[in-house]
């Protein structure tokens, strides 16, 4: 484990015997936490290398009032900058620059994973991501999805998850959807008030399959 200075700062962690396949976690607007690094980990210990980028600038929410005070906040454009210049320096950490990565992002993290699978299409191989929608075309895109809801979500609504499954079909990129029954938007972030430790640990299953099966073949 090591921490990685970068345009903002990141933490970066390897398989324990030697580089893997890459994959760039994009947090919630709750920041880099103590359980986003043990999830990097846990995705060192399956065998990839990891990247998570502090898109918080050091600041970990305290509640969801404050996380939803950081999401506003955010400049959009210092978040863009810093995603795109973490999937560079993600894929300089892996054994072969030039092989595409994973993406892996968590409520606004979820967003900006999508986004960079149509923005930097050749970089991105699979992306998985929680209780996030984006409303674009995926025409450009050459990733294949995974794609984790919750069943009572405020912010993603069934009409926002089926457009983008439409854009999805549309542009033909293979993805599947694994709605949670039971669970709230955070069901899956540790620390969260909505945290659900059984569904969580499905869907972290479902993950580390899905990363398996499109990176480490």
């Amino acid at each position: 484990m090591t921490s990685l200075p970068t345009p903002g700062t990141g933490y970066l962690v390897r398989p324990p015997d030697r580089p893997g396949p890459g994959i760039l976690l994009l947090a919630s607007p709750w920041g880099l936490s103590p359980g986003v690094k043990d999830k990097a980990d846990e995705l060192a210990d399956a065998g990839f290398t990891v990247l998570a980028p502090d898109m918080n600038d050091g600041v970990v929410a305290t509640d969801a009032e404050h996380a939803h005070a950081l999401l506003l906040e955010a400049d959009m454009n210092v978040s863009a900058s810093l995603a795109q210049s973490s999937l560079r320096l993600l894929q300089v950490a892996c054994p072969d620059p030039q092989t595409p990565v994973g993406v892996l992002g968590y409520a606004a993290g979820a967003s900006w994973a999508l986004w960079l699978s149509v923005r930097y299409a050749d970089q991105c191989a699979a992306v998985a991501t929680f209780c996030g929608t984006q409303s674009i075309s995926f025409d450009d895109a050459k990733a294949s999805y995974l794609l984790h809801f919750a069943e009572h979500d405020t912010d993603v609504t069934d009409e926002d998850s089926a457009l983008m499954g439409l854009n999805l079909q549309l542009a033909r990129r293979e993805f599947r959807v694994e709605r949670h029954d039971g669970v709230a938007s955070g069901f899956a972030e540790f620390g969260h008030p909505n945290f659900d430790a059984a569904a969580e640990a499905i869907a972290w299953r479902q993950t580390l399959e899905f990363f398996a099966a499109n990176l480490l073949r």
